[in-house]
């Protein structure tokens, strides 16, 4: 008898071999498009908490100048003139200006200073907040992202909560107290017979302090800390393997902290804990952060040519500085003798080497401007911007505008300078001209514009720390009452000086003109030469201003 083979049943078709599974291969999806909202809510969370952690942490640095560097300033004041002095030019732009320097030069290392104290404190919080949901968190691998999954929406309304706020300034932490400490180290360092000594001393230093933290409310935290911030936005996996690697690299940190530390019960653990006092949090020792040694950064001496492995951190920063200046002092003597476009290469290195100080970006829009290229220039304007709202920043995105016809953009640009340098007549001049020009004539010709922005007196080399420029009231340039000459534009008028009302008389000596020349550093630096292939690097000495609260002189004029 034969036996009839027996039929193997086919397979259903979307079991077959190499054959998708829809309902399978959507799930997938599904699920790698939830990981991927996750990690992107996670990364975003640390980056908005880093910029926080900038603010809060550098305004205790400021706290700490106020007390240790303020009081240096007006004793050498004092010295160079009378103790009045002070109370009269607290404001004067020859003030604002060496704050501008020192803050810059600050916060070009704000990025690595608070970098690995942010990333722990979130990574703790973040912790907690597992913690708090009973989430499984490994001893040696910490916390998996994939597991916080069930949890997202409650991530999601924290994030919304941080986005909802305002963008974070710099203000004087409330847990520091008042600053009467560097005013009564002002007081008792004073030797002199003028019997309203103690209110004049007492004024000065309060309007100083004031315009100290008003220069420091014109940096924007979200143009700086750009290492992290790369790392946490365009370098950031959305796999799950970043956050992954966020918990190997912490995990042993926090665990040892909390040992030594002690765990924190109930609430204290939840997510607004903002960790368990890695490192401390508004706590006296925040002060401290800017004295110690970096304890993050990319630096390396061998992408400087020059540098010795045996630098500290603090050293090669110095050393990166002086090739930006070096770079941007050959771009200024290619600006004047016309070569724009050499100009714009050495700015564009000088920015490659400092990308956290804005003014070599106020420089490269000067050349762009000199070259019509106002596309450029309006670009590079708004990146300084971006970290410092400076009135030459403003000025340069205005004429680059109004070349392009933005005449709104313009105005709304002019308007946000003269809310710094309110009694600059140029300014007004050209703000009068283009509401006036707004209704009327509409749009130059290109050629015009050409010509227009060529006449403009553009000086690069000033651009180093200041935000004004020398004279509060200079002269019209063509380039700004060529169009103010309208029968329809309105009368120029700037707003008078503040009237400065003090409880006290001014002496002579109160009334002398003083200016703060920054210390010069000699560094051998190696002459970078001409921008072509082959040229040859020589050795010399030069001289650099690096500005810094304590590195400086004041003498009378």
């Amino acid at each position: 008898m034969a036996i009839k083979p027996v039929k193997k049943k086919r397979p259903a078709r979307n079991h077959l071999v190499g054959q998708p599974d829809p309902h399978l291969d959507r799930g997938l999806q599904q699920t790698m498009s939830s990981i991927a909202t996750l990690e992107r809510a996670i990364s975003r969370l640390l980056l908005l908490r880093f910029q926080q952690d900038i603010a809060r942490l550098y305004s205790a640095r400021l706290y700490n100048v106020t007390q240790m560097y303020l009081p240096q300033l007006m004793q050498s004041t004092i010295q160079e003139a009378g103790p009045g002095w002070m109370a009269l030019h607290a404001a004067d732009d020859e003030i604002k200006d060496f704050f501008r320097g020192a803050i810059a030069m600050d916060l070009r290392q704000a990025g690595e200073r608070t970098a690995t104290k942010s990333i722990l404190w979130s990574y703790t919080a973040l912790r907690h907040f597992a913690m708090s949901h009973d989430v499984h968190i490994c001893k040696k691998r910490g916390l998996h992202s994939l597991h916080l999954l069930p949890y997202y929406p409650y991530l999601r309304a924290h994030l919304d909560c941080l986005e909802s706020l305002p963008a974070p300034k710099f203000s004087k932490p409330p847990q520091l107290g008042p600053i009467t400490y560097g005013l009564e180290a002002v007081e008792h360092c004073y030797r002199g017979n003028d019997p309203d000594w103690s209110a004049k001393i007492r004024v000065g230093y309060t309007r100083l302090v004031d315009t100290l933290w008003q220069v420091a409310r014109e940096y924007d935290v979200r143009g700086y800390g750009l290492v992290l911030r790369d790392k946490l936005t365009d370098k950031w996996c959305e796999c799950g393997c970043s956050t992954d690697h966020l918990g190997e690299v912490c995990e042993t940190t926090v665990r040892e902290d909390e040992e030594e530390c002690g765990k924190r019960p109930g609430k204290e653990r939840e997510w607004d804990g903002r960790g368990s006092g890695v490192y401390g949090w508004n706590t006296l020792d925040e002060e401290d952060l800017w004295e110690i040694d970096l304890d993050f950064g990319g630096l390396d001496p061998d992408e400087y040519e020059g540098a010795t492995s045996d630098m500290t951190i603090s050293e090669l920063m110095e050393w990166r500085y002086f090739r930006a200046e070096r770079e941007k002092q050959q771009g200024n003597i290619a600006f004047k003798q016309e070569s724009y476009e050499i100009a714009v290469k050495r700015y564009k290195a000088a920015h490659k080497i400092e990308p956290e100080l804005p003014h070599y970006q106020l420089n490269l829009a000067a050349a762009y401007l000199k070259l019509n290229n106002w596309i450029e220039a309006e670009k590079a304007c708004t990146r300084a911007l971006g970290q410092h709202k400076s009135s030459k920043g403003y000025w340069r995105r205005a004429k680059a505008r109004k070349m392009m016809g933005k005449t709104e953009e313009a105005i709304r640009d002019l308007r946000h300078m003269l809310k710094i340098q309110p009694q600059n007549l140029e300014a007004h001049a050209e703000l009068n001209a283009l509401l006036a020009s707004r209704s009327t004539c509409g749009r130059a010709s290109p050629k015009h514009r050409g010509n227009h922005c060529r006449n403009m007196s553009y000086d690069p080399g000033d651009d180093s720390f200041s935000s004004t420029s020398s004279t509060l009231h200079p002269a019209p340039s063509s380039s700004m009452a060529s169009t103010s000459s309208s029968p329809h534009a309105p009368p120029t008028i700037a707003p008078p000086p503040p009237k400065l009302d003090l409880p006290f008389e001014l002496t002579e000596r109160d009334k002398r003109k003083l200016r703060i020349i920054l210390s010069p550093l000699m560094v051998e630096i190696s002459d970078i030469g001409p921008l072509t292939k082959g040229a040859k690097s020589m050795n010399s000495n030069e001289t650099f201003a690096y500005p810094s609260w304590d590195r400086y002189t004041v003498k009378a004029v």
